[in-house]
């Protein structure tokens, strides 16, 4: 690193660190005993999650888009926190428009004018990676162009490193980070903005998600026009709708704001349920109110993906909460790859019984669907329940769009929705055309399994005969059993010299002519008798102490 970027470095760590003091966070970077000072007169305000909140907004785009990752870790911050940071919005000021020319030129290889028929000057958006312009192509088709910033990857990058920096600094300095890799969410950071970097990334994701709304005349997603993508361009059809952040809710019937929440719900539960692929940021900036009944998706930089069996399994997970057989779920959540030692399934049994009991007396419709997932959430988490990173993503996209749906219609609430939508999905298992897909699938597999078992047989034969076979056995009562063993051995080699000494003092005493006798046998076997005797009495004690014979 140049000595001129060095210097720059340590003059942005210094404003982080003073930030942080600004905002009470000041010993993450001092010394222990010398913890950087708030500025004189200026006290911190607001709780803990809103001051963490308001030192990223103050710190910048980069950092921002920290906390939304770290809005996605409830395994590891605390819940007053995570409602904060699920809060925040990754805004900045517009970059000038020469500039976005000049980055369009670059990657499409013409000036901006040969291939655009129209180009708005005033972005529709800005955020910390790029801006949107709306344009009109050739053909007269109204698009919208997504641009990278020109220096979004340099000035993340650095940011980036100077975070790896103070993560390290914190590790070090602050003992209540301790239980956090607070280098490895870093780490987890970097890998989710270098994606975003890549417009090719969202393209597809875009694209993946048109295919699978194609017959659905609900929910609208925008054309990707590939011959104007590029990994910091992207291209795609404006869909004609308002952004729910800017839609008049309040000049809307509540009837037609119940549809459009209902509409919202639906479109997720199709995501989850059917396709298996959703958009993880529900936020209402990426919505967009088509029609009372038609809503259109963008942004679509933020996914995740379920696999069949998944998907099944939460179906499973969500008909048992509503109906709250608490005694399955730990059952099903170890189905959905969830990890927990087998002495805590009735412990989290019980616990998750008496979050479904207090709800049992509520009409289903007056349930706050949000408080219930976060209950059952924060119990899986106090009991260090692993969860895999697909549902810990899932429980944020579930809070959000919650929210957002509540915000919509007042007495929203996804159960309502998600019940018949569920009780839909099991039926539709058992069809006679899936049940004949599913034993055809298992016929396959059985007989792919059967014609590969003479080769494996013939494998582990060959390695048994060369002695590579290896056996591990993994048991918590394992050292135990290694102990008894090996004291057996102790007793038996003990035995077998206290046998050895006694033979050995009758041989001698038989056989030995010359010294002095006693009742006829040499006295010169008597060390061997008594030591022999001595360790027949020290193995007879051992055993009447152990109690086992």
């Amino acid at each position: 690193m140049a000595r001129g970027d060095r210097r720059q470095n340590l003059v942005r760590l210094g404003e982080i660190a003073q930030v942080a003091a600004r905002h009470g966070f000041g010993y993450a970077f001092g010394h222990r005993d010398d913890p950087i000072p708030v500025t004189e007169g200026e006290v911190p305000r607001g709780t803990r999650g809103q001051r963490v909140r308001a030192m990223l907004d103050e710190l910048g785009p980069t950092f921002v888009k920290f906390g939304q990752v770290l809005s996605t870790r409830p395994d590891i911050i605390p819940p007053d926190i995570i409602q904060e940071l699920r809060g925040l919005q990754d805004d900045a000021s517009p970059v000038p428009f020469d500039q976005i020319l000049k980055v369009i030129e670059e990657e499409l290889g013409k000036s901006p004018d040969r291939v655009f028929a129209e180009l708005d000057e005033t972005p529709i958006a800005a955020a910390s990676i790029g801006q949107v312009h709306r344009a009109v192509l050739p053909d007269g088709q109204v698009v919208i162009v997504k641009v990278q910033r020109p220096d979004a990857e340099r000035r993340i990058t650095a940011d980036l490193q100077l975070l790896h920096q103070a993560a390290r600094v914190a590790r070090q300095r602050v003992k209540r980070l301790e239980f956090i890799d607070v280098v490895g969410v870093v780490e987890e950071l970097s890998r989710t903005v270098r994606r975003e970097l890549d417009y090719g990334i969202e393209a597809r994701n875009a694209e993946a998600f048109r295919r699978n709304f194609a017959g659905d005349p609900n929910v609208v997603v925008p054309r990707v026009f590939w011959r104007y993508t590029t990994q910091r361009v992207l291209t795609m059809e404006q869909v004609d709708g308002v952004p729910l952040s800017h839609f008049d809710l309040a000049g809307t019937p509540m009837e037609e704001r119940r549809t459009l929440a209902n509409r919202l719900a639906e479109a997720w539960m199709q995501m989850l349920f059917v396709h298996g692929f959703f958009h993880a940021d529900p936020h209402p900036a990426n919505i967009l109110v088509v029609g009372t009944d038609r809503i259109g998706l963008v942004d679509f930089g933020m996914t995740e993906q379920l696999s069949p069996r998944d998907r099944e399994a939460a179906v499973r997970l969500l008909l048992d909460i509503l109906d709250q057989n608490a005694e399955r779920l730990p059952r099903r959540l170890r189905a959905l790859g969830v990890r927990y030692p087998r002495e805590l399934e009735q412990e989290l049994a019980y616990r998750i019984e008496i979050i479904l009991q207090r709800y049992s007396i509520a009409p289903l419709g007056e349930i706050d669907a949000r408080e219930v997932l976060r209950e059952i959430f924060q119990t899986i988490y106090r009991l260090d329940v692993v969860l895999p990173s697909r549902w810990i993503m899932l429980d944020k996209t579930l809070a959000t769009l919650a929210g957002v749906g509540l915000e919509v219609y007042p007495d929203f609430n996804v159960f309502e929705v998600a019940r018949p939508y569920a009780n839909r999905l099991i039926l539709e298992r058992y069809r006679p055309d899936r049940i004949a897909d599913r034993v055809v699938g298992d016929v396959a597999r059985y007989g792919e399994a059967l014609s590969e078992a003479p080769f494996q047989i013939s494998e582990l034969l060959e390695e048994l005969r060369d002695g590579e076979l290896e056996i591990r056995v993994r048991s918590d009562r394992l050292p135990v059993a290694i102990d008894k063993v090996q004291s057996a051995m102790n007793r038996v080699a003990l035995a077998l010299v206290a046998f050895a000494l006694l033979l050995g003092a009758a041989i001698i005493s038989a056989f030995v002519d010359g010294g002095p006798r006693i009742w006829g046998a040499s006295l010169a076997g008597l060390p061997a008798l008594i030591a022999g005797i001595g360790v027949t009495a020290w193995l007879f004690i051992g055993i009447l102490r152990s109690g086992r014979w």
